[in-house]
């Protein structure tokens, strides 16, 4: 007899339907795991007979396979042990067979039978609920499971409590989700003392979700500034949150099955790996790239990551998803994130400052400005300098403006952009390209004049001359005005990087 549960593998946020199929054969006892399984769904052979004697069950003196199809589909993860155990008591006959082909099972199994939580659940979940199935996985991942709406959730915490559901004995019951993560705001605007010029460009960057890099000395604020951007962003709407928490869950990071309703916010630290910031690594999962999509990525001390792991992030930025290739399959992985960076002008970081700047200067702010290449800050629409604070700064009573009325700002900001690309493909001017961004920012006569002018004396690429027009669409709509003016273009110009003079 041979019986068919249903499960999935993930290829980045996709979720692919296998089939588990169990055999029981006459011939010596043997419990065999085919169909391209990694190291972890081999191993659960070893788990599912401590899980199923640990509930009074033996294995059959037989010869089980277990077949996971399509036989070329790699699969990875734990989540395999609990359709290989339904498979397995479904061949037995100690569950109806056709009761199991209406679910599609996803769990670890404990040695003591407990089901433990596994990544990806909410994928799984609404892969069932395209499939018209049900869903079992384990109880602590009910809530987050029961997000994808039109689908039965079966919750069960240990396999013995599924077998009594099953059989009708004790009913589990069905799942509420789970309620929203707000997250932590993060500290306030009001405590950054001076830097109004970056300020002002920390909101033209949360209004439109544009890239920021801000140079200046050390202790200058530019940490404090970037960790207030949470703050001044706009939450995620329902279908925003939903996209953000099926990267949580591929990455086991969606606690409690509360979907987050806060932008990400990800600051790696500088010694962080290609894999790590853009995704990859044995089983392909997310980076920190992905984990912020949506969201906030935040880079501190800038130059000094590896040259390679920041030019990796080129190709992100430009098309908001970044795919990570493997001789057996090609996963992709959402990436639509605002970059936000910050650097010291050289290694000292007090260049320019006579008292405190070193011998070496300028070679040493060239040297060390030269490790982040041209293409990427290129693709970095707003620059600022940041210039230290004095002690007459600090003695300054807190700002009057807060990050509420500046999040108010960009709230309406925002609203604009929402009802302005409704239907085309894009939720902000960061987004817009092509005809789109020609038919909603091209700016007036004397914009277009000036803007001509300057993309010839700051020899602006073509990637730099869009950006340009992105900004001044996002200052416009800051000022509630519908078409783009000289003024908008010249304060997006203020914020462009010139390229150096040979």
């Amino acid at each position: 007899m041979v019986a068919h549960v249903s499960t999935v593998a993930f290829l980045g946020l996709e979720a692919r339907g296998v089939e588990v199929q169990v055999q029981l054969a006459a011939g010596l006892p043997a419990f065999v795991v085919v169909g391209l399984a990694d190291k972890a769904v081999a191993e659960s052979r070893e788990r599912v007979r401590a899980a199923l004697a640990a509930i009074g069950l033996a294995l059959p003196p037989k010869r089980i396979t277990v077949n996971l199809s399509p036989a070329d589909l790699p699969k990875e993860g734990s989540h395999f042990d609990l359709p290989i155990a339904l498979g397995v008591l479904g061949a037995m006959g100690v569950i109806d067979a056709e009761t199991l082909g209406q679910y599609v099972a996803v769990g670890e199994l404990g040695l003591d039978g407990r089901v433990l939580p596994a990544p990806g659940v909410l994928l799984a979940a609404l892969h069932a609920s395209e499939r018209d199935l049900g869903l079992v996985c384990p109880a602590a991942q009910g809530p987050e499971a029961a997000w994808a709406g039109r689908v039965e959730v079966i919750a069960a915490p240990d396999l013995l409590a599924l077998l009594n559901h099953f059989k009708g004995t004790a009913p589990l019951a069905a799942p509420r989700p789970g309620g929203a993560a707000e997250g932590e705001a993060g500290p306030d605007l009001a405590q950054v003392k001076g830097q109004e010029t970056a300020k002002r460009a920390l909101e033209i960057a949360a209004a439109g979700g544009h890239n920021l890099l801000m140079t200046g000395p050390p202790g200058a604020g530019k940490s404090l500034m970037a960790a207030c951007m949470p703050g001044i962003l706009p939450p995620l709407t329902p279908a925003e949150a939903l996209e953000v928490s099926m990267v949580a869950s591929v990455a086991g990071q969606l606690a409690g099955g509360r979907l987050v309703r806060r932008r990400p916010f990800r600051a790696p630290h500088h010694s962080a790996s290609m894999a790590a910031l853009t995704g990859g690594g044995l089983k392909a999962r997310p980076g920190e790239v992905s984990l912020a999509h949506l969201g906030v990525l935040f880079l501190d001390e800038l130059p000094e990551f590896q040259r390679a792991v920041l030019d990796s992030l080129r190709q992100p930025l430009e098309t908001g998803r970044v795919t990570v290739a493997r001789a057996n399959a090609h996963v992709t992985f959402p990436a639509r994130v605002q970059l936000v960076a910050a650097m010291n002008p050289c290694r000292c970081g007090h260049l320019g400052d006579p008292a405190l700047a070193c011998a070496r200067a300028p070679r040493c702010a060239a040297d060390y400005q030269a490790r982040v290449s041209g293409p990427l800050l290129d693709r970095i629409d707003l620059h600022v300098e940041v210039a230290a604070v004095s002690a007459a700064d600090l003695a300054l009573p807190p700002a009057a403006e807060g990050s509420a009325a500046v999040a108010a700002r960009v709230a309406a900001a925002r609203a604009i952009q929402t009802a302005r690309y409704e239907g085309e493909g894009a939720r902000t001017n960061a987004e817009a390209d092509g005809l789109l961004l020609d038919r909603v920012a091209t700016p007036d006569v004397a914009g277009r004049a000036l803007l001509a002018e300057a993309a010839a004396k700051m020899r602006l690429s073509a990637r730099g001359y869009h950006r340009v027009l992105r900004v001044a669409r996002t200052i416009a709509d800051l000022a509630a005005v519908e078409s783009v003016g000289r003024t908008h273009v010249a304060e997006a110009l203020s914020y462009r990087r010139r390229a150096p003079v040979n």
